[in-house]
């Protein structure tokens, strides 16, 4: 592996240098996924990580489906050298942090801008939203106002109408109170996110460290030593505070035999955790893979025949929408939980469940499947085609079967 001395990039506008931490066996995927959603060059894996420039927005970054967690890359080198004594390796740990400042600096910088770009989008987003609100209120407020005018026209005629003015009064009195709030609320999270772009701009930064050891070097000292080591430099050399409970930075760093990485983490959630999945059943990443390899198009029919919680339908469903989706269970608890998850996702026009036997109902007809299963994550690698007459003996073979797909008015009858 040719040594990289942190250059992750002098700005978005150049492209940043990112690495993203990955299931085993799911690598390849990642790598796809990086070159089609965010046109990333420069890419390259090693076990468990793949590395990759792009100038990507936070935004996209975040719809990244196949990776754990996102870094911004500050260094990826050689490892550390183990076969001295733990004098000259605590010295190796220091100059991850000594000998190019630069690169620490350069990636601090971007990773403001990132934080401070993604933040003023946010603003203007908001900013048009609060000019649409304002105009509907204008609208309602006009209207209002002419109803008035009739109201008052009418009581003039007939003062009998007195009570309906002043029901339209108290109404009048709501909205103002309604718009009112509304203006309130609004401004306070104007002045969150000015707070909150405020913070990243100051000089005094507070951190902690995360670390990862293996191999030679996690034999000869624990994470939390490593992690000492490099804080103490870091304040040494840079003036930050430590910070292990709430701070704004976290460095993360993994020293095995075979390289040594240092990052910063994009996200505080890692992009694993799905917002619109309530209860989680298979990792999603996986899911995600695994929906991927049906080579899924609009118009298609797809059953998931043992469902579970729903994980690989939910991630196909929301991956491709275009789709009819089906997912089956013979468990009463599973499809009840797929069912939450359908609706905390907003789902449940997109995905039909049924309650069946995999082995009772779907199988007598006869079929022809394709399978496969994932290559080291976590299953092996295999795949093929499986035939049946109506009989269920096949099943014993496929250890693994992820999906049918069915093309309307092709296979499905």
């Amino acid at each position: 592996m040719s040594e990289v001395r942190g250059e992750p990039g002098s700005g978005t506008e150049a492209g940043a240098r990112f690495f993203c931490t990955a299931g085993r066996g799911l690598e390849p995927f990642l790598m796809r996924e990086v070159r089609a959603r965010l046109a990333a060059t420069e890419v390259e894996y090693i076990s468990g990580k793949v590395f990759f420039t792009t100038c990507s927005d936070l935004n996209m970054l975040k719809k990244l489906k196949s990776a754990e967690r996102l870094f911004l890359l500050i260094k990826k080198q050689f490892p550390l050298i183990s076969s001295v004594s733990k004098g000259k390796l605590l010295n190796e740990m220091q100059r991850l942090i000594n000998e190019d400042p630069g690169s620490w600096l350069n990636a601090i910088s971007i990773w403001k801008n990132l934080l401070e770009l993604d933040a003023k989008k946010e603003k203007l987003s908001q900013r048009d939203d609060n000019q649409l609100k304002r105009k509907v209120g204008e609208n309602e407020i006009i209207i209002a106002k002419k109803l008035k005018i009739e109201q008052m026209q009418k009581i003039e005629e007939n003062r009998d109408c007195q009570l309906e003015k002043q029901i339209e009064e108290e109404t009048l009195e709501q909205r103002d109170f309604t718009t009112k709030s509304e203006n309130f609320q609004e401004e306070e999270f104007r002045n969150d996110i000015e707070k909150a772009i405020d913070t990243h701009n100051q000089k005094d930064l507070t951190f902690r460290v995360s670390c990862r050891c293996s191999g030679t070097i996690g034999k000869a000292f624990t994470a939390q030593e490593v992690g000492r080591v490099i804080g103490i430099a870091i304040m040494k050399h840079f003036g930050w505070k430590a910070d292990l409970r709430n701070p704004k930075l976290e460095i993360f760093i993994h020293l095995n035999d075979v390289y040594s990485v240092v990052g910063i983490p994009v996200f505080r959630v890692p992009l694993a955790s799905r917002a619109y999945i309530k209860t989680a059943g298979l990792r999603s990443t996986i899911a995600w893979a695994m929906a991927s390899l049906a080579d899924i198009k609009a118009g298609a029919f797809v059953l998931d025949p043992m469902c579970g919680l729903g994980t690989i339908l939910l991630e196909a469903a929301k991956e491709w929408p275009d789709v009819y989706y089906v997912g089956a269970d013979v468990s009463d608890s599973q499809l009840l939980g797929t069912w939450d998850n359908l609706k905390a996702a907003g789902l449940e026009d997109k995905i039909e469940l049924l309650k069946v036997s995999v082995i009772g109902v779907l199988w007598p007809m006869p079929y022809t499947a394709r399978f496969m299963k994932l290559p080291g994550c976590p299953f092996g690698k295999s795949e093929g085609n499986v035939e049946s007459d109506g009989n269920c003996h096949c099943l014993q073979k496929v250890l693994i079967l992820l999906f049918l797909t069915f093309h309307l008015g092709k296979s499905l009858s």
